[in-house]
């Protein structure tokens, strides 16, 4: 298994792209755009040559490289801040109970409130993995690994983290919940509104969308149903981050109705599980299968591997991973257990 996780760098724009076109829609991180995704990657780079390691409104672009050809078939991001350059909005659904003496009766109405809770987290987000490699386990490497960047890199990530889920999309590439909700005040479909929020933010939210409460019940059933659901190809994701220790806890996405996932940034399993290891031999032959991950920033990279982590902080990891993430003797090496 020659495939690692490495930071995305600007030469890997027209990779991203390919991929990008082949997302289906609902992937605000990962537009069908040169631009935008070229944005991206100015970020990221900026971001890897910041120098100082504190908390900042920054972006880590992270791509999943077959290390024997060079091609790169995944990618996932990070967000550290989010809410800084425009409003990081989400419905948080929740329910007004009323009691009317005279009738003797009591009603509870689920509502869906526009909210800016969450502004300041940091987010996990913009996971894809080319269709050619979603045999081999690599959705996981992705989705695990960027908790051991976090991990290797935590004072620039916020003590909250978030991650959104794709919601419901029919066959025709439009959200019901769009459809039943935000759409009927801008005119715009689910495409539209979802390409323009990945190019130009959601401020546009902010200047149309009404600040009043939406009642559930008021809602076409196509659009309640989908409120809270992920996309059929999100559930393994959904499960994935609820073994890492994200809750949904009643915030959905504004345009989709998609769940948002949160967890206290310390408290995600790879987080608190991830060790750092000086090796002390590349060649191990039996050993616990795990993620290990080296580097900093521009120089980060990961890999699936076996360890024997001593408590003396050494560690022992086997020959190939050794020579994906390119390290040996001596070297640090964190790791958490697959």
């Amino acid at each position: 298994m020659t495939f690692r996780l490495r930071a995305a760098h600007p030469g890997d724009l027209e990779p991203m792209y390919e991929m990008a076109k082949l997302t289906g829609g609902g992937f605000t991180n990962l537009p069908p755009d040169r631009k935008a995704l070229s944005d991206k990657l100015e970020r990221t780079e900026a971001a890897f040559q910041r120098g100082e390691d504190t908390l900042a409104d920054e972006q880590f672009v992270l791509v999943l490289e077959d290390s024997d050809t060079g091609d790169v078939r995944g990618t996932c991001q990070l967000m550290t801040q989010v809410g800084q350059r425009w409003p990081f909005y989400s419905y948080r659904l929740n329910t007004l109970t009323q009691h009317s003496q005279e009738l003797q009766r009591t009603v509870r109405a689920d509502l869906l409130s526009l909210v800016t809770d969450l502004e300041g987290s940091s987010e996990v987000g913009g996971l894809f993995l080319h269709p050619s490699q979603r045999a081999g386990g690599f959705g996981l490497l992705l989705a695990r690994s960027r908790y051991l960047f976090i991990a290797m890199h935590r004072e620039r990530f916020a003590d909250r983290i978030l991650a959104e889920l794709r919601g419901i999309i029919d066959e025709r590439g439009g959200s019901p919940f769009w459809d039943g909700v935000a759409g009927r005040f801008f005119g715009m479909t689910f495409q539209e509104a979802d390409y323009f929020n990945a190019i130009n933010g959601n401020q546009f939210i902010a200047d149309l969308m009404p600040k009043h409460p939406v009642y559930v019940a008021m809602l076409d059933e196509d659009a309640r149903t989908a409120i809270g659901v992920p996309h059929p190809s999100g559930r393994a994701a959904m499960r994935m981050l609820e073994g890492e220790g994200f809750r949904a806890d009643g915030y959905v996405d504004i345009f989709d109705g998609g769940p948002t996932m949160t967890a206290r940034t310390n408290d995600v399993r790879s987080v608190r599980d991830a060790r750092p290891g000086k090796v002390i031999n590349a060649n191990l032959d039996i050993g616990e299968r795990a993620i290990l991950a080296t580097g900093t920033l521009g120089t980060f990279r990961a890999a699936f591997g076996m360890r024997d982590l001593h408590p003396d902080g050494t560690i022992e990891i086997d020959r190939l991973s050794a020579a994906l993430l390119g390290v040996g003797e001596g070297d640090e090496v964190w790791s958490v257990l697959r």
